[in-house]
């Protein structure tokens, strides 16, 4: 695949990065239900096998369990070592209840937490994975001491997570942001206006998540499917997967099959490289669960719409939200 330069750092990334949300496993607020750990290295090793060079995962994941599997992934790889990218912010108390903390100290337990669990030297993006409530300092706190660690040597570049443009504006004032990361597929396009032009504007990459809405555009989710979700799946309580809403994503679905079928593709691949195709985005973050997912999402990578197939897309996702 070929790359491109994450922001101002000196990361050239792959379009498709992979994603480490889902491996984290269940028995946490935000878990995908449950995962086997053999299934995630596979993932993660057929990924870079197909040429992506950068993991994407976040101390939260499966409360740690996320970055354990993928320094156990990259363990066992003999190829080029990938970019790692994680995230702080999001901290855990012994009942598994998950809350936003960005002082200095609880940042530095994080990256050394972080740093043990993924058995590496040095992180290569470390991200704020939510900014802290409207008016709250800890914002600046929480920025400051990313840009600290990274004088410090501790991680190579500083980025944010879900952060709109007058947050940006706010961690810009204290030190340059490296990158964003925020949600954006067919399914959610709020950044488009105010957010993407700004970073563009800014020189800030965007890595978005979630480019298949989450599972939905893939092609695999059905009706049946979305309501046999398990309790243990965050997904199940999600209105994109409950009607009215399912019925819509369900109809995009089927118009990203017909180009899939022209282009001799997967739907999800569509889907990624829809995202893919907006001047503002560097890459876009990809899960995978098995091997068998990976090979059939990560080709996105290569996969170049024309105008007119964007046209189509937009303007069925646009009749449709009418």
């Amino acid at each position: 695949m070929q790359t491109r330069r994450l922001g101002n750092s000196d990361l050239h990334i792959t379009p498709v990065g992979y994603g480490a949300w889902a491996v984290g496993g269940s028995g946490w607020q935000f878990g995908w239900g449950s995962q086997d750990d053999n299934d995630s290295i596979a993932a993660i090793h057929r990924s870079l096998e197909l040429g992506v060079n950068w993991i994407d995962t976040a101390a939260v994941y499966g409360l740690g369990h996320s970055e354990e599997v993928v320094a156990r992934a990259l363990k066992g790889w003999s190829g080029p070592r990938p970019y790692v990218f994680t995230k702080c912010g999001l901290r855990w108390d012994t009942t598994g209840k998950v809350s936003k903390v960005l002082s200095a100290e609880s940042i530095r337990r994080e990256v050394e937490d972080s740093l043990r669990r993924l058995s590496v030297d040095v992180i290569d993006l470390y991200q704020i994975h939510w900014p802290p409530e409207p008016d709250s300092a800890a914002l600046e706190e929480g920025w400051s001491t990313l840009t600290n660690l990274k004088h410090e040597g501790k991680v190579r570049w500083i980025g944010v997570s879900n952060f709109n443009v007058l947050q940006l504006r706010r961690a810009q004032a204290i030190a340059p942001v490296t990158s964003l990361q925020p949600r954006y597929s067919l399914v959610h396009r709020e950044i488009e206006n105010e957010i993407l032009p700004y970073c563009q504007g800014e020189g800030i990459g965007v890595i978005v998540y979630s480019p298949m809405a989450s599972g939905l555009l893939t092609g695999a989710m059905t009706r049946e499917r979305a309501a046999r979700l398990p309790t243990d799946d965050w997904r199940s309580a999600d209105p994109d997967f409950m009607e009215p809403d399912l019925s819509h994503n369900l109809a995009l679905v089927d118009r990203l099959q017909e180009i899939a079928n022209r282009r001799n593709c997967s739907v999800g691949e569509v889907a990624i490289a829809w995202t893919l195709h907006h001047f503002a985005v560097t890459g876009a973050i990809v899960g995978a669960r098995n091997a068998r997912q990976a090979e059939g999402v990560m080709p996105a990578g290569e996969l170049r719409l024309t105008e007119e197939e964007v046209t189509e897309i937009e303007s069925f996702s646009a009749e449709k939200a009418a």
